[in-house]
């Protein structure tokens, strides 16, 4: 019998080990029944488990902004929540709430906090629509009136508060809804940020990605105990925009940007959900 020389040594040797790794594989298999090991499943949300208050800005009583047709901001902030609240239903969020308020300003936007509150939610997005210091403002004529208008700037915007309970969440569903937003083509207005004429009312730009502002004295945003965001969905102060955000085609497509947002984030925040609401 001829020596193996060194080259054939080790090309046996590789076969052995080969051998040897290929027969554990196949004892692990036929251990666990035939089937591989399965990948841990990605987060999942359980809508039904998933409460989120949808905010009506301002009251009947103080209604905000006027429009540039003279429209008072809460039948803006009213018909989209409303629109919102149908949307998350249809995707399965049976717990959604549209919170509204009657009375003036301070004492009814207490009492909305008070509720939001009470209610032990995972989410709450405050719905609202802009103006625009006076300083850009002009007048001109509708309906026979003189009024204000401004066509400076138009698009949404989105606040959180970093003295919100949970500021990471706020932030994190803030971008989740700007990037939605963005998607379907929306634009979000950078004034606050790089505009020096709104003095006090700039605010600092956290994601210039996705058009998310810090405004930290905000009571909706500041004492609530959920993730909180408040979106400014356009500028009724813009008689274009005004009549944009009259359309209920485009309403729909905000509330679907608002849907998808909580979805994701619902399914992010899943496992904290159930955990929390096992202690309740």
């Amino acid at each position: 019998m001829r020596s193996i020389g060194s080259t054939q040594r080790r090309t046996v040797a590789a076969a052995a080990t080969l051998a040897i790794v290929a027969l554990c594989a196949a004892s692990l298999v036929h251990a666990q029944g035939g089937k591989p090991h399965p990948r841990a499943a990605a987060p999942q949300c359980d809508p039904a488990a998933f409460r989120i208050i949808v905010d009506v800005g301002h009251t009947p009583e103080s209604p905000g902004a006027i429009s540039a047709r003279g429209v008072g901001e809460y039948e803006f902030n009213l018909r989209l929540a409303t629109v919102i609240d149908g949307k998350l239903r249809e995707a399965g969020f049976n717990r959604a709430h549209l919170l509204m308020a009657n009375g003036e300003a301070i004492p009814s936007l207490v009492r909305r906090v008070g509720q939001a509150n009470a209610m032990s939610a995972d989410l709450l997005i405050s719905i609202h629509h802009d103006s625009v210091p006076d300083v850009f403002k002009s007048m001109w004529e509708f309906g026979g009136v003189q009024r204000p208008f401004s066509d400076k700037f138009k698009g949404h915007s989105i606040f959180v508060s970093r003295d919100n309970a949970d500021y990471d969440g706020s932030l994190n569903f803030a971008k989740l809804l700007g990037a939605r937003l963005k998607a379907r083509g929306l634009v979000y207005t950078p004034h606050y940020h790089n505009e020096p004429k709104m003095g006090s009312r700039r605010r600092p730009l956290v994601d210039a990605e996705t058009g998310v502002y810090r405004y930290d004295q905000l009571i909706i945003l500041r004492t609530t105990r959920m993730p909180s965001v408040l979106l400014e969905a356009g500028s009724i102060i813009h008689p274009e925009e005004e009549v944009l955000m009259g359309r209920e085609e485009h309403q729909l497509v905000i509330a679907g940007a608002v849907t998808e947002a909580v979805e994701t984030f619902c399914a992010l925040r899943q496992p904290k959900t159930r955990r929390a609401g096992a202690q309740r």
